[in-house]
């Protein structure tokens, strides 16, 4: 795979208590720890950041199809959950909860439920994840 296929991120952190500068193809956001982990509360956990990969690649994924099949699907709103990081030991499991808005035929909706399970974070999520980790020795500016 060559890099323009690729997808990127960087994430950064200093001295500060847990705020993660995190950037990916032009973007950024923090990600952070709550007050009561010792963190400053200025961006979601690495968690829920997980939970909000898959909910808003459900959520597209469902609006590619709805308008490609030219579904009268009005609104989606994706709710999602799991066990806290502290709780998870050899699986985890994610509830995800979808709520369609629209004039849909009950065959639609059964399309659309089905189809969540294409997004490509469901399919990353629900195979083996094998995570490659090397050192470079350099000094961070």
């Amino acid at each position: 795979m060559n890099n323009e296929q690729q997808i990127t991120a960087i994430t950064e952190i200093d001295e500060s208590h847990y705020r993660t500068k995190v950037y990916s193809g032009g973007h950024f956001i923090y990600a952070d720890e709550p007050l009561s982990m010792g963190g400053t509360d200025e961006g979601m956990s690495p968690a829920a950041l997980l939970l909000a990969s898959l909910g808003s690649c459900t959520a597209i994924t469902l609006r590619m199809y709805a308008d490609r099949k030219q579904y009268k699907l009005s609104a989606i709103k994706i709710e999602l959950a799991m066990a806290p990081e502290a709780t998870i030991d050899a699986g985890t499991v994610i509830n995800r909860s979808i709520t369609l808005q629209g004039d849909l035929t009950e065959t639609e909706r059964t399309r659309l439920i089905q189809i969540a399970d294409k997004c490509p974070i469901h399919k990353m999520l629900s195979n083996p994840i094998q995570i490659v980790t090397s050192e470079i020795h350099q000094q961070l500016a």
